[in-house]
């Protein structure tokens, strides 16, 4: 009799999938967050064959070393700066991701984080709330249209943003680590140096994902090239920005707003210099929270995992050199 693999269950797995994966695999369940190396006796650990994780749950040479069996992570994210992707590759372990399905619902985020700080949407709701409408009008706000929007990483999302930010009659420039000539023969957006995208944007959306290199690689330098009549939007991940350097920037006018989905620390604490600044608007890390979408991005994993336990090459792979290892280490 086959022995089924052993995976560990550390997301949101609702009950229909939760029997897909029950029918191939043994589960265990890891509360969301938690080292499984804190959970698990350790005479477990050399069981385990893959896992179903979020992107708090941290996987790292440690935990990789720990668990000899273990052959492929799937997040329930389309990032994966939780997983120490060197380690992993080191050990040819598998990483699976959610890419796709949560283009449309962070792109739309995107969008309504530029309108709201351009429009000044948030504290107009405010205005209405407390009376002081009944005392004079509000103050004007900025246009969108015909403006330039300026995308720093040019990926699914950022393809999506482009054609959205296109039926606001904007001007889309981007700048990418490769250019994106589909993108540029749809006409969605041209291409430019990363400075000129700084200092022509009117808003400048960041789409760009958390590597070593990217890391605080938005600071006092780019934000001194924008214009002060600027936005910036980060619908990415907060490290990639400098925060001390942009709350500079907010404070002493040298940008004019931004609308920050993702901060360096998550949950972001109240006594957080960006919760006082009036000309910030604030999200929880919600681009791809929607029902529809949460639900295809457990799906997709889910289905990478169970994929590659029985031996099917599952749709989105990080590291899809890992995939013929990985699937010749399933147990017999």
């Amino acid at each position: 009799m086959t022995k089924k693999p052993c995976i560990i269950v550390s997301a949101p797995v609702p009950a229909d999938l939760r029997q897909l994966l029950e029918a191939s695999c043994d589960t265990v369940d890891v509360p969301m967050g938690k080292s499984p190396l804190e959970v698990l006796p350790q005479e477990q650990w050399s069981q385990i064959d893959g896992m179903v994780c979020t992107v708090k749950t941290r996987v790292d040479a440690a935990l990789l070393d720990a668990m000899p069996a273990l052959k492929v992570v799937s997040n329930f994210a389309v990032g994966f700066d939780n997983v120490d992707m060197n380690a992993a590759n080191e050990r040819k372990v598998l990483v699976c991701n959610t890419p796709g399905v949560l283009d449309g619902a962070v792109a739309d985020l995107t969008i309504g984080l530029m309108l709201c700080v351009a429009r000044n949407l948030v504290a107009g709701d405010a205005f209405v709330r407390s009376g002081a409408w009944t005392k004079g009008a509000f103050p004007l706000a900025t246009d969108i249209r015909g403006k330039t929007l300026g995308l720093l990483g040019m990926g699914r999302i950022g393809r999506v943003v482009a054609r959205t930010a296109r039926a606001f009659d904007m001007d889309v420039i981007y700048h990418n680590r490769r250019q994106d000539t589909e993108a540029e023969a749809e006409g969605i957006a041209r291409y430019v140096s990363r400075d000129e995208l700084f200092a022509q944007s009117d808003v400048l959306s960041v789409h760009i994902p958390l590597a070593p290199e990217t890391r605080k690689s938005i600071g006092a330098r780019e934000f001194g090239m924008m214009k002060k009549t600027a936005i910036f939007l980060n619908t990415a991940r907060g490290a990639v920005v400098d925060e001390d350097a942009l709350i500079d920037a907010l404070k002493n006018g040298v940008i004019a707003g931004a609308g920050l989905d993702v901060m360096t620390t998550e949950p972001l604490p109240a006594d957080s210099p960006l919760t006082q600044l009036p000309n910030v608007v604030l999200q929880a890390h919600i681009g791809s929270a929607t029902v529809e979408t949460r639900r295809a991005m457990i799906d997709l994993a889910v289905h990478n995992l169970v994929n590659a336990m029985t031996g099917n090459q599952p749709k989105a792979m990080v590291n899809a050199e890992a995939w013929p290892l990985a699937r010749e280490a399933q147990p017999a």
